[in-house]
Order: structure tokens, then sequence, then C-alpha cells
């Protein structure tokens, strides 16, 4: 039960840490624009806020990818 908990929990900080990368799509992205809003004085315009958000959800899907393609690497890869 304990190796289980632990598992959780290091998952549960991985994914947290995860988040707040400074990716568009993500809340570290969110927070990126709040701090360029305050910096600025004014809103992020719409077209700024569609941009990053197309960048960082291509960003998230090649990092996926590479996730994955190492995942299957590793299982077919004979040490």
């Amino acid at each position: 039960m304990l190796a289980y908990l632990n598992f959780l929990a290091l998952i549960s900080i991985s994914l947290g840490v995860l988040n707040l990368l400074p990716v568009p799509i993500l809340d570290g992205g969110h927070l990126m624009y709040y701090l360029v809003e305050i910096a600025k004085g004014s809103p992020v315009s719409d077209r700024v806020l569609d941009i990053g958000q197309r960048i960082g959800l291509a960003l998230l899907f090649t990092l996926m990818a590479f996730a994955i393609y190492n995942d299957i690497s590793r299982l077919f890869v004979a040490d």
C-alpha cells in the first residue's frame, strides 16, 4: 500500500510541475499571460492568445509524441 501511495504522489507532483511550464495552453502559460498583462498595462490581444494557444498545443503534442516514442523504443530495444 505504501508503494502505491508513493507512486500516486510521484505522479501527482510530476503532473503539477508539468502543468506549471510556461506553455500557453497550460496553467503556467496563463500565468505568463498575466505577467505580460501586468508589465504591459493592458490585456493581451485575442490574436496573440490564439497564436499562443496553437503554439502551446503543438508543443504539448510534440512532448507527448516524444514520450510515447521513448516508451515504445524502450520496449523493443534490448539492453
